[in-house]
């Protein structure tokens, strides 16, 4: 059982570090999972804790950001209670589009793009995009520098976008982040925006698998609530760290290092993969 806790611990880690990054939390999730596996080989659980896992790093924007999303914290003046509710309004536009158009297609997605080829050749895609789209607006001053000053309508556009991330391998932070950047956002406001977009969206993922899981009949092992457990505290503890560095890094540089990245790790996912079919 250590062992499966040491497994889950890697896997938190690996969550925690890309759920927030532009890089692709399914890529590196299946990279990882090619090469370390646990010794229950339970379709059902290992789908739930792909998921479920993510509440960990949800927790974290819920910490950090408590002030900012509590309407109700002591000490906030009238104007920011009405900017607090009105951010709330804004990710609620924002995930519209996910809940009516994305939601009923995810299975769908999952069981037919859900492997190495589909999800390189969109970390290569939107490796491409983030490199072409900042150096598209080296030239341009972005319009929305505050989170208070984001419309309704860039909220929705940025929910649009988020509907591209039901490609494995795309990143729902890299497509709103690269479609809120499009829209006249600035980084560090897009960014910010797109940890607030994922409280709802990843708690409503969470609690459709978990009910497909109850509802087919399943339930998870002593065992296999310790694992999912280990592995959402360690996503929790690296998310709180990777935040703040993020949040930080934007302010001062461009995202077309993640580009690259997504560029090298795809190509050395489909040459692993092709090496693999041809074996």
């Amino acid at each position: 059982m250590l062992i499966e806790l040491l497994k889950a611990v890697l896997f938190g880690i690996v969550e925690g570090i890309t759920e927030w990054l532009p890089i692709s939390s399914t890529g590196h999730l299946i990279l990882v999972q090619e090469f370390i596996q646990f010794q229950d080989k339970n379709q059902a659980f290992l789908e739930v804790f792909n998921v479920v896992i993510q509440l960990g790093a949800i927790l974290a924007v819920m910490v950090i950001y408590f002030d900012k999303l509590n309407p109700f914290q002591g000490g906030k003046t009238k104007q920011e209670v009405k900017e607090t509710w009105q951010l709330w309004l804004k990710v609620v536009i924002a995930c519209l589009p996910v809940v009516i158009l994305a939601l009923p297609l995810d299975d769908w997605f999952e069981a037919h793009f859900y492997n190495f080829f589909s999800v390189a050749i969109m970390l290569i895609l939107y490796g491409v995009a983030f490199i072409w789209v900042e150096n598209r607006n080296q030239s341009k001053t972005p319009k929305v520098t505050r989170l208070a000053d984001l419309s309704y309508k860039t909220a929705l556009g940025i929910g649009l976008f988020q509907i591209l991330s039901l490609m494995p391998g795309t990143s729902r932070s890299g497509a709103t982040i690269l479609g809120g950047i499009l829209l006249g956002v600035s980084r560090s406001v897009v960014t910010e925006f797109t940890f607030f977009l994922g409280i709802p969206i990843m708690f409503g993922a969470s609690l459709l698998k978990v009910f497909k899981f109850v509802k087919n009949g399943h339930h998870l092992t002593l065992d296999q609530g310790l694992i999912l457990a280990m592995a959402m505290l360690v996503a929790f503890v690296v998310s709180m760290g990777v935040i703040r560095l993020l949040t930080s890094f934007v302010k001062k540089h461009d995202f077309k290092i993640f580009g690259y990245y997504r560029i090298v790790l795809g190509v050395l996912l489909l040459i692993y993969g092709l090496v693999k079919l041809v074996l």
